[in-house]
């Protein structure tokens, strides 16, 4: 178990400190969407299903599936900070941009899952 426990910390560190630089270097540029939060989502959906595809077929410990997913991805993809940024977009009045912006997240995350999927099966082959 304690393994598990520090697999799962150090993924999770990792993706905090990956997800604080992205929003740190990106969000300036968009104030209405904050591409630096946009940018972990996707990412993180894509490497999320590239990583459900891999150890599908792995034959690596759990311990290395919780640092990936439960960890590190868990950690970099950031629903928590999304919601904040819409709601704060709805408290300003501007609604178009956080419905907007509620839609890139979804939809762009279910469909990077997707493609993690496709593209992991198009890399066994």
């Amino acid at each position: 178990m304690w393994i598990s426990i520090a697999a799962i910390s150090l993924g999770a560190a990792i993706g905090a400190n990956l997800r604080w630089w992205l929003g740190a270097h990106y969000n300036g540029y968009f104030l209405h969407i904050p591409p630096g939060t946009l940018i972990a989502n996707l990412l993180g959906a894509w490497l999320i299903g590239m990583a459900l595809s891999f150890f599908q077929d792995s034959s690596l410990s759990v311990e290395w599936k919780l640092f990936a997913i439960t960890g590190l991805l868990g950690a970099l993809t950031t629903f928590s900070t999304f919601s904040a940024e819409m709601v704060t977009a709805i408290q300003g009045g501007r609604w178009l941009w956080a419905i907007t912006g509620t839609l890139v997240h979804v939809l762009g995350s279910f469909a990077m899952t997707l493609l993690g999927i496709a593209c992991y099966g198009w890399l066994r082959h």
